[in-house]
């Protein structure tokens, strides 16, 4: 009887087990944010061109250097992600830089408008110097940024703020924004 039990038990776990592969414990189903490992790959390399001289600000003072305005070492960066939605699951394939893309310090703006299968966006937050002339890293979707992404129609909206530390904020198939959501790199 022991073994029966014992028996059925492992079938019952297996089967557990086999179900969750398929339905999710693989992590494509939502929400979540696929993003390609290619894709990732260009975004990490417009970082580092946007940020290679972050720590060029030793000379200036406090002020000089939040406001940016002196000489800025970094620019933030646009991009236009490319890609599909499935129900919850957003998969982004690619991105084009933005039209119009206008870079400051710590702000950036331009246009998606005309790119195809646009899903949504990402952007960069630049490092920025302490007193110490160490990096302070924006770590994360600021206010500002989930309300221009509250107010769109865009699936997903991504920032980077070093490389391979990405933010994700997504809309489900409801119409929900989810922030922090679920990325993956795959």
């Amino acid at each position: 009887m022991e073994r029966l039990v014992r028996d059925r038990l492992l079938v019952a776990l297996a089967a557990l087990f086999m179900a969750a592969r398929g339905s999710g414990a693989a992590g494509e189903h939502g929400p979540v944010v696929l993003l390609a490992p290619g894709a990732r790959d260009s975004m990490n390399a417009a970082f580092d061109r946007s940020n290679e001289h972050w720590n060029e600000l030793a000379d200036l003072n406090t002020m000089e250097r939040m406001l940016g305005t002196i000489r800025p070492t970094q620019r933030e960066y646009l991009g236009c992600l490319q890609g599909e939605v499935r129900g919850d699951v957003v998969r982004i394939d690619g991105w084009i830089p933005a039209g119009d893309m206008k870079q400051l310090q710590l702000a950036v703006t331009g246009s998606c408008d005309s790119v195809p299968r646009l899903i949504g966006t990402w952007h960069t937050h630049p490092f920025r110097a302490d007193l110490q002339n160490l990096p302070v890293k924006e770590r994360g979707l600021s206010a500002q940024d989930l309300a221009t992404f509250g107010g769109s129609r865009l699936k997903v909206t991504l920032v980077m703020w070093d490389r391979d530390s990405l933010d994700a904020a997504l809309r489900t198939s409801g119409g929900e924004v989810v922030h922090p959501a679920r990325l993956l790199v795959r």
